[in-house]
């Protein structure tokens, strides 16, 4: 089953902003502050209006932007009936800044809370995760059909953001991890799709924002992976505005993963 006519349309929408209001800027842009400490540029704001006008003339509902004001993004989400996209115009703006090339952009269209659509663009490497619910995953087109991961957990990389986690379980994994190596490279919507892809065998992060995991949760569990929160076996059911994330590609290394970390 290929691509629909509706992801051909989003995936072509994100390249084309992406190549038009996000590259031209990359390592020549300034940035600020916003009061939760996390960074914006003039390119997340470009990006961000460039896709709302490009989303909504393709599927028109409300577009929830991660760059709006917190009044107006619950506004939106509890008026969207018929469906709204949710929007990362930059996820990763410190690396966007600071010149690591980690960053991507991340749209999502949900349907009564759940993510229908998901589109993930890296424009430096020029790779786009994308997924519709119940017709697969796919990079660049194809199918996506990740790596195989590895057999134990002792053996597999992972990929954890130490900072939201509890400090009990953070200092574990830091001074006594039960896998081979971890990573954390500050992008959460390219975090899911490297776990879909089975570059990351595990993932943990202690608290992501709807933008954060909208697109990237689809991606993971079309490709057929696994994805839980830490407090409950059902990820949808968390807090839309603040979930914690455990993942893996691999069915066993998922319940070993989400066992060992409960257990901490």
């Amino acid at each position: 089953m290929g691509m629909s006519a509706l992801l051909k349309a989003a995936i072509a929408a994100v390249k084309l902003v992406a190549a038009e209001e996000i590259m031209p800027r990359y390592l020549k842009v300034a940035h600020q502050h916003k009061s939760d400490g996390s960074v914006c540029t003039d390119a997340d704001i470009a990006t961000q209006t460039a896709l709302i006008r490009k989303l909504q003339a393709i599927y028109n509902v409300p577009v929830l932007g991660e760059e709006m004001p917190e009044e107006e993004q619950l506004a939106i989400w509890k008026s969207s009936q018929d469906g709204l996209w949710c929007i990362d115009p930059i996820d990763g703006t410190s690396n966007f800044v600071h010149g690591l090339p980690y960053f991507a952009v991340s749209v999502a269209l949900q349907r009564n809370g759940r993510s229908v659509l998901g589109v993930v663009y890296d424009p430096v490497a020029d790779e786009v995760f994308a997924a519709e619910a119940g017709k697969g995953a796919f990079l660049n087109g194809e199918k996506l059909v990740g790596h195989m991961t590895m057999a134990t957990m002792n053996e597999a990389l992972a990929n954890v953001d130490l900072k939201r986690l509890n400090a009990r379980l953070a200092a574990k994994l830091a001074t006594d991890p039960p896998c081979a190596s971890q990573r954390n490279f500050g992008a959460s919507a390219l975090d899911w799709c490297y776990t879909a892809a089975g570059r990351f065998d595990l993932y943990l992060h202690g608290g992501q924002k709807l933008w954060d995991y909208a697109a990237g949760m689809l991606i993971l569990s079309e490709s057929g992976g696994y994805a839980c929160c830490i407090e409950g076996d059902d990820f949808c059911s968390g807090n839309v505005w603040q979930r914690s994330v455990i993942a893996a590609r691999s069915e066993t290394l998922f319940h070993e993963w989400k066992n060992w970390i409960r257990a901490q």
